[in-house]
């Protein structure tokens, strides 16, 4: 039986995960977290037999305090952290949004337990330090996206040194074709084609911002340097990802887009087991087509790619720059056109410095913050 914490779980990630682990007689809930959603959590507890949860919010854990009885409540980001090093667990699945995954990330491998990572932002931020401190306690780095999931799958196929180059496929979000952008409603980028997402990561794919991050997690967990990594506009969205060996084969990861797949991967791995979706039908589907990302139309992508190549604190820079700013439009305080701006401006006037701990992210992450919060007002 294998013990596991959600962190993060009354999101998208977190919910389609509970879905498979009710699913799974080899599975079993012992923690439960998330920032506010207080009562939300408080049923999944209930459900699931949960004794111990926590709620990153302090107002919110006292709420969830006063409505339960059952159970133990644990709050702020400490009581997050005793919920992962405390709760005797086999795994973690970290779903939480943006930099606030990343104090997780780090008590999770810190322990030496195996982290499911659905939180690319622990990596973007503090890649060098995050696989390094893995890889000293053991623990095993599972990704979640779907694209990663892909790549884990196709890389683990293969022997060492015969991968040349990676593809990560984008589905363009909902202005693939548009050149002009200037008056996009938060309305029309919350309208996702494809996938259905929480708030920040759909305007990250409206931007293509989310590729860039991507980017730069698919590095940090393959080491692949950036420029043996692609990025397509796949708007089907069923082609995960791609692999180019050194014998000229291409392998592809596809499937119709359902989250529970990839979770399923990283919540049972090694093993598989059945998950309740259909099998490809590749004449249902018909054409799968591919186009080169315009870069003039979405610099976001452009943008993560500077921050990655330049290292240091710069892609720690550039994700907490990217957080002001698109949370700056969904407010309706900043056009979409100027997520891009914050962005540029904030990289501009804060250069990289080399990354020696922890410590230098969360400098950087604050600066940044302060820098892209002038510029979006």
């Amino acid at each position: 039986m294998r013990r596991i914490v959600i962190a993060g779980s009354t999101g998208s990630i977190g919910t389609q995960a509970l879905d498979v682990i009710e699913r799974s007689a080899d599975l079993q809930l012992v923690g439960l977290a998330a920032a506010t959603s207080w009562e939300q959590l408080l049923e999944q507890a209930h459900r699931f037999g949960v004794q111990r949860i926590a709620l990153a919010e302090p107002d919110a854990a006292a709420r969830a305090s006063e409505r339960w009885t059952g159970g133990e409540v644990l709050a702020g980001p400490e009581g997050l952290v005793e919920l992962i090093t405390d709760g005797d667990c086999d795994l973690v699945l970290n779903a939480l949004v943006g930099s606030a995954g990343l104090g997780p990330t780090v008590a999770t491998v810190g322990e030496g337990i195996d982290l499911a990572l659905a939180n690319k932002e622990s990596l973007v931020i503090g890649g060098e330090l995050v696989t390094a401190l893995a890889e000293a306690t053991g623990a095993t780095l599972i990704p979640v996206d779907s694209e990663h999931s892909a790549l884990h799958q196709l890389i683990g196929a293969e022997p060492p040194g015969t991968v040349e180059r990676l593809v990560l496929t984008a589905s363009g979000g909902p202005f693939r074709g548009r050149a002009d952008l200037e008056g996009v409603t938060r309305e029309e980028a919350l309208a996702h084609p494809t996938w259905e997402m929480g708030g920040k990561i759909t305007i990250d794919s409206a931007t293509l911002m989310n590729k860039g991050l991507e980017l730069i997690e698919a590095r940090h967990l393959f080491g692949v340097p950036y420029e043996r990594i692609d990025v397509v506009v796949h708007p089907q969205s069923i082609v995960h990802a791609v692999v180019h060996l050194n014998d000229g084969a291409s392998l592809a990861h596809l499937g119709y887009p359902d989250m529970r797949v990839p979770i399923s991967y990283a919540l049972h791995h090694p093993d598989r087991v059945d998950v309740p979706v259909d099998m490809l039908d590749l004449a249902g589907v018909g054409r799968l087509t591919f186009e080169q990302p315009d870069s003039e139309a979405f610099p976001c992508l452009r943008l993560a790619r500077e921050a990655a190549e330049a290292g240091g604190t710069a892609p720690c820079a550039m994700n907490a720059s990217n957080e002001v700013a698109v949370h700056a439009f969904l407010r309706g305080d900043l056009p979409f056109t100027g997520i891009a701006r914050v962005i540029e401006s904030t990289l501009a006037e804060l250069p990289a410095r080399p990354l020696r701990h922890f410590s230098d992210l969360y400098e950087a992450d604050s600066q940044a913050r302060e820098i892209a919060r002038d510029v979006a007002a």
